[in-house]
């Protein structure tokens, strides 16, 4: 769940932005920018934006025309090679995407936005200490104008791999910076909670309900948290929005299954 989540949000970003543009695993209200330094043939971005267009809309054999064209009309271009990645990423081919994200990397090794990318296909392959590498570089970048973002996903990536403490540490660094990302103010709700910490859980979740809309997951969180609080009231409401809204979710399926009214 941790890292389908962490897939989603991090590759539609990477989807709808233009070449030059920073990852972000924040679904909405992102506004930070990375433009590196490399200035590519007009013609090559143009063949790329309508590669990231195709990937957008399912067409993996169009993107993949286009992305190639990219790249052979600029063969210095790292963005080419990093959209070529996610691309392979997307269709399976773990082994063709590497070799696209390194190529992408000895063409600009401090991009931050390239090592983003690579950190979110290294943490899909488990390969999670060599992710939040890729990811601690990103935020290294003095360039970098969003290193929160780098901190979210290397937190996520930590959860995956089993560190609470080390991805609650990069939680509370990223919110530091920015404190309405609700990828990082979710995940603190969650671990507050499995920690313990009821009144902690509470705030952070209500800080992530005043920048993202409710999902299921955010919902079957808020219903133990109230009920641990003792806040019937609450809890009936999240209840019944859990069931009118995502009836067919998990989270659903496990209030039923706890007789939660």
């Amino acid at each position: 769940m941790i890292y389908r989540m962490y897939v989603v949000l991090l590759s539609l970003l990477l989807l709808s932005a233009c070449a030059g543009t920073g990852i972000s695993p924040v679904s909405n209200n992102d506004d930070g920018e990375y433009q590196p330094s490399y200035d590519p043939n007009p013609a090559a971005e143009a063949n790329l934006r309508l590669g990231v267009a195709y990937m957008r809309d399912g067409n993996y054999e169009r993107a993949l025309e286009r992305l190639k064209r990219s790249r052979d009309m600029d063969p210095e271009y790292p963005q080419a090679y990093n959209y070529l990645g996610l691309l392979h990423q997307r269709m399976r081919q773990p082994q063709e995407a590497e070799k696209n994200f390194k190529k992408a990397l000895s063409l600009a090794p401090n991009d931050s936005t390239v090592l983003n990318t690579y950190g979110q296909f290294l943490c899909g392959q488990q390969r999670h200490e060599e992710g939040i590498k890729a990811f601690a570089r990103a935020r290294s970048n003095p360039l970098y104008d969003t290193p929160e973002i780098a901190m979210t996903n290397a937190g996520t990536c930590s959860l995956e791999a089993g560190n609470t403490a080390e991805a609650e540490k990069f939680f509370r660094e990223a919110l530091e910076v920015r404190p309405d990302i609700p990828t990082a103010l979710l995940q603190m709700a969650d671990i507050s909670y499995n920690n313990g910490e009821y009144l902690s859980a509470r705030g952070y979740l209500q800080r992530y309900l005043a920048v993202a809309p409710q999902t299921a997951r955010s919902l079957w969180l808020g219903i133990r948290i109230e009920r641990e609080l003792g806040d019937a009231d609450t809890v009936s409401s999240y209840v019944l929005l859990l069931r009118s809204s995502f009836p067919d979710s998990s989270e659903a399926a496990q209030v039923r299954a706890a007789g939660i009214r």
